[in-house]
């Protein structure tokens, strides 16, 4: 199931789900919601975000999942209760509740305010408006953009990078502790598909698999030694396998 980029105009005329998503960027937020509806093979129209779209969505951020005349939902957590709801299998939350509420916790470290996607976007905000030149810093009309979206500060580039550290400790360590190679229990779950997708923030998928501008991968994968240093290569592994063998390649941007 290919992703299906539709006008603006079709879209909204259309009935079902539609999504809309950052164009031309491996964005983790919208490539965990392509990986979700892939997986539950639910068909929808893609929206690339542009002109018009804010009006229509009520949002300037995307992913925003559309589904018949209910509100938008943009947040991570919505989108993949939808998803269930509309595909009830294969499952991608655990029917252990507490199994259920350790995904969710943990997802939300990944994908959440103040999560790893979170930090990262300061690291690389706080890279540009307070070091230009450095190491995975936004050009700086995208930082300018994105500050005040994720809360810059000045200063707060430090604090997101130790939170980014710790985050991807934690996530490697729950992948040296797991004997099934999934990050919680025996079998794929959303957040196998958040971690995959989130990795793309540290070393995008290559070339073949994700096209990109030069510059926006030196970007992406842009680390001082320390944060280098802790992102574990089973992070990458396991990227590379959830790839492989539960969702789409290459990547539809």
């Amino acid at each position: 199931m290919s992703v299906n980029f539709v006008e603006l105009e079709e879209a909204q005329a259309a009935s079902g789900l539609r999504v809309v998503y950052v164009p031309g960027v491996p964005s983790p937020w919208g490539e965990a919601a392509k990986g979700i509806l892939y997986v539950k093979q639910i068909p929808y129209r893609a929206v690339r975000q542009g002109p018009g779209v804010a009006e229509w969505t009520g949002s300037t951020s995307a992913p925003v999942a559309l589904y018949e005349e209910e509100a938008p939902r943009g947040g991570w957590a919505e989108i993949l209760l939808l998803a269930e709801r509309l595909a009830p299998e294969p499952r991608l939350i655990p029917v252990d509740a507490a199994e259920r509420a350790l995904m969710f916790g943990l997802s939300h470290e990944i994908c959440g305010e103040g999560g790893l996607g979170w930090s990262r976007r300061l690291m690389g905000i706080a890279a540009a408006l307070e070091d230009d030149g450095a190491s995975g810093a936004f050009a700086r009309p995208v930082a300018e953009y994105l500050a005040p979206k994720y809360g810059y500060r000045p200063g707060c580039g430090a604090e997101a990078k130790a939170r980014t550290i710790a985050l991807v400790q934690l996530l490697a360590g729950r992948l040296h502790e797991s004997r099934s190679g999934y990050l919680l229990g025996d079998s794929l779950t959303a957040l196998d598909i958040y971690c995959a997708a989130f990795a793309a923030l540290f070393r995008p998928l290559p070339p073949e698999h994700c096209p990109m501008p030069d510059a926006l991968r030196e970007t992406f994968s842009g680390m001082d030694p320390e944060l280098e240093e802790a992102v574990d290569p089973m992070i990458l592994e396991h990227r590379d396998r959830i790839y492989q063998e539960h969702l789409e390649l290459p990547l539809t941007l």
